[in-house]
């Protein structure tokens, strides 16, 4: 059987490196690192320059590490179909329509045909409230919608 496809988006390895002590930052680390170091061989891992480019673009401490985490990924392309369903996504309120990287990381997933898109975005990707919208676009769209999780989420007991 073939390995699930999991997509990783630019708060995955930003969460691997965390050194913020609040609560939530040390939560994210800690159930981030559980993922990958424990369950992530079970899954295809992909992501994209997109993501690349969005953990290069401010420097952070251990920047260098986050992204050596998914450098040597398959890398997904940004093709015409999947800037045009990102600017879809955009213009039906899916994403917010002043940052353009939540809609492509969301489109690179779907166009891409990818099983999970993994992200600690609750906001604008991993929030059950934009679920039914998206499908709703999709299906117009003739793409397939991936299942969106956060790493505690895709942890198999």
């Amino acid at each position: 059987m073939a390995k699930k496809i999991v997509y990783i988006e630019t708060s995955i390895p930003s969460a691997y490196v965390e050194d913020r002590r609040d609560l939530t930052s040390r939560f994210q680390l800690q159930q981030t690192r559980i993922w990958w170091e424990r369950y992530s061989r079970y899954y295809a891992l992909v992501s994209s320059e997109a993501v690349l480019a969005e953990l290069r673009r401010t420097p952070f401490p251990r920047q260098a590490e986050a992204i050596d985490l998914v450098r040597d990924l398959t890398m997904l392309p940004v093709t015409e179909e999947v800037s045009g369903a990102a600017r879809i996504y955009q213009k039906h309120l899916l994403m917010p329509r002043g940052h353009l990287g939540d809609a492509v990381h969301m489109a690179l997933a779907c166009v891409h045909e990818v099983d999970f898109l993994l992200t600690w975005n609750c906001r604008h990707l991993a929030n059950p409230h934009k679920v039914e919208h998206l499908r709703v676009i999709n299906m117009r769209l003739g793409l397939v919608t991936p299942m969106v999780l956060t790493p505690q989420m895709l942890i198999q007991e």
